[in-house]
């Protein structure tokens, strides 16, 4: 992932992937770190995505429906791997990083399950 990559995490997602996307040098929020945590709705992640150029990543399908509809959020990762273990999305987001900030320089759209990071075009 390249230093500086700017991302806001959301509530279904632990806060714990913020952090590690900070040690890795890039600038992550994570929606408990929000003034109304993961009370923080949709419309004003979308809205802090678009003025910040933060890439979204949640596993709440309502953002694809609103990227699709109104290409908000500015750039979004969705984490399609069903219920799994805090470790196992570490270490999934680990062997794909490369991968996915090199996706985020052509597509805005990417999607990671278990096996596969998916670009949408």
């Amino acid at each position: 992932m390249k230093p500086g990559m700017k991302f806001v995490v959301d509530a279904h997602l632990p806060r714990r992937l913020a952090r590690f996307l900070q040690q890795i040098g890039c600038d992550a929020l994570h929606t408990l770190d929000l003034t109304q945590g993961n009370r923080t709705p949709d419309k004003w992640i979308n809205e802090l995505s678009l003025a910040q150029q933060r890439i979204v990543i949640t596993k709440d399908a309502d953002f694809v429906d609103s990227f699709w509809l109104r290409q908000e959020p500015w750039k979004l990762l969705l984490v399609s791997t069903g219920n799994i273990h805090n470790t196992e999305l570490l270490t999934l987001f680990q062997a794909n990083l490369e991968q996915i900030a090199a996706g985020f320089e052509i597509f805005d759209f990417i999607e990671i399950n278990r096996t596969n990071v998916i670009f949408h075009a």
